[in-house]
């Protein structure tokens, strides 16, 4: 199929669409503006059958990111004529990026996350080949200190070399958790950092010990001269695929030469931790035609543009009675632009904000938001938001007209009673079986039941948290959320009670869906009774 639609497209299109793109240059939303060359209906994409969407949201890596930049794709295509050698690339680069940026050296790297990973291998392994062998191992360094307020998801880049994070608080707990084993302490950017131990108190107290500072500054706008680096950090981490617009596989660590010569030697093409992370030569080139991109580009037009749009939409959807509008300015470096929030009485428009969002992801063309509230079950404080980061020019007037139709004129959506006496009662405790698509798991449910309400516990293999929900004629739903290092591991259940106990539908958040069922806990069976634990 694809082969058929690139046979299909007609040189002509294909000169016109690239003539286009080099005539853009770097004026104004010359990032963007390589989609308006094409079709959200008919495209290379939708040749296999997936939807392109109109991203409203931001820099979401599920939702590909961003646009490469013009320059990035004619540097890609140029690199990949040639062979050049890994190390002698990755050293010129690293020179040039230097002098683009301040800083001392850079690397390219197959994404932030990578970054992370490579640059914990260089504190815990340095330069020295037995080292870079022998991770991951817990002999050697195999500690990384992160404030309270860094926990997050991306942690997992750096657990993976078999350190454990120790979390701390405050300045006395990080001095306290120094010692020989530290590898580095790891800073997520953000209001965090500003706080009472933010990045330049911990600078204060972990320069002098010798101990690097990792900041990982992934959706953030890059900074010349680096805001991080100047406040006392060793290493920064950037997506390139996302503020930058360069390849989307790609990342960006700037920090000191040695340090930096260490994690490329931790990563591929050399055999290390970090082999599997490979970053091509095209990706390289194309990076660095990001950076040198982002020097010369008019962010202050970008701005200018992106609030036009956004006034646009705006005023579109204040033509129906009783909408408001605001613009809320952002607050941090990540995702940093203008939103605008949409507000209404979902009661009164008879259109709550939660199904707003569905209405124009499942729409054509497909518009994905940057966030909704209101539901059927509370609609009066409804509202959706609005990202123009990563929009195309034009978008913005799809956007607008959509929205005006589905608050001017919503569909009748059925919304499900507020209260109704349940006929079953679901107290107690249950047995539930969940199949995933690989795999399957056996948790526990507890559930204390008032009316059509459910609080109670549930329990998986490893974990135990809350669970809170209702349950109304057959119909039962409930979630739970269990927190676990830097994350949290979601469950949404749905489904209908049968006449030998329950069944449905788990949502897992980004890992999917499965199957559940769940039977009532015969007592008297091995295991006993599980008391409900309240989290902490």
């Amino acid at each position: 199929m694809l082969l058929d639609y690139l046979c299909r497209s007609s040189r002509r299109e294909l000169f016109r669409a690239g003539g286009m793109l080099t005539a853009l240059g770097l004026g104004l939303g010359h990032a963007r503006a390589s989609q308006a060359a094409y079709d959200l209906r008919h495209n290379i994409y939708t040749a296999i059958g997936v939807r392109p969407l109109i991203n409203c949201k931001g820099t979401f890596t599920i939702i590909s990111g961003s646009l490469t930049l013009p320059e990035v794709k004619r540097a890609m295509d140029e690199a990949s004529r040639f062979y050049v050698h890994l190390d002698e690339l990755m050293e010129a680069v690293g020179k040039r990026l230097a002098e683009l940026t301040g800083a001392e050296w850079g690397i390219v790297t197959a994404g932030c996350a990578a970054a992370l990973t490579h640059a914990t291998a260089a504190c815990i392994a340095g330069a020295d080949p037995e080292k870079i062998q022998r991770l991951p191992d817990p002999r050697l360094k195999n500690e990384v200190i992160a404030p309270r307020y860094s926990r997050n998801v991306y942690d997992q880049a750096v657990r993976m070399l078999g350190v454990r994070i120790v979390e701390v608080s405050n300045k006395e707990e990080l001095a306290a958790a120094i010692n020989p084993r530290t590898a580095l302490i790891m800073v997520l950017a953000g209001p965090g950092d500003r706080g009472p131990l933010g990045l330049d108190v911990i600078a204060e107290i972990a320069r002098p010990r010798g101990v690097p500072i990792l900041v990982d500054a992934a959706a953030e706008r890059l900074t010349i001269p680096n805001l991080h680096l100047a406040r006392g950090a060793t290493m920064v981490a950037y997506s390139g695929g996302k503020c930058l617009r360069g390849p989307q596989c790609a990342g960006l660590l700037l920090g000191p030469k040695n340090l930096l010569q260490a994690a490329f030697l931790n990563s591929a093409p050399h055999h290390s931790f970090g082999r599997s992370m490979k970053v091509g030569k095209e990706e390289i080139m194309g990076m660095l035609a990001a950076v040198e991109a982002w020097v010369k580009r008019d962010h202050k037009a970008e701005w200018e543009e992106w609030e036009s749009w956004l006034d646009h939409i705006a005023e579109q959807v204040r033509r129906v009675d009783g909408v408001e509008t605001e613009i809320i300015q952002p607050e941090s470096l990540s995702n940093n632009a203008p939103r605008l929030r949409i507000a209404w009485d979902g009661a009164r428009l008879g259109i709550w904000g939660q199904a707003v969002e569905r209405l124009l992801a499942e729409g054509d063309p497909r518009i994905v938001l940057a966030g909704s509230t209101g539901t059927a079950r509370e609609p009066a404080r409804s509202s959706v938001t609005i990202m123009p980061y990563m929009m195309s020019p034009g978008e913005h007037e799809i956007v607008a007209e959509r929205l005006y139709a589905i608050l001017s004129r919503p569909p009748k959506l059925s919304a499900p009673p507020l209260s109704r006496e349940p006929v079953a009662q679901v107290s107690g405790q249950w047995d539930a079986h969940l199949e995933f698509v690989c795999g399957s798991a056996d948790h526990v449910l507890i559930f204390e039941q008032q009316g059509a309400e459910l609080v109670g516990t549930h329990r998986t293999e490893t974990l135990t948290s809350d669970l809170r929900g209702w349950v109304e004629g057959d119909r039962i739903w409930f979630r739970s959320s269990h927190p676990f290092e830097g994350t949290r591991i979601q469950y949404e259940f749905e489904g209908r009670l049968t006449t030998d106990g329950m069944e449905g539908r788990v949502g897992l958040d980004e890992y999917g869906a499965a199957q559940w069922r769940a039977v009532r806990h015969r007592y008297g069976r091995p295991g006993g009774l599980v008391r409900p634990i309240k989290n902490i």
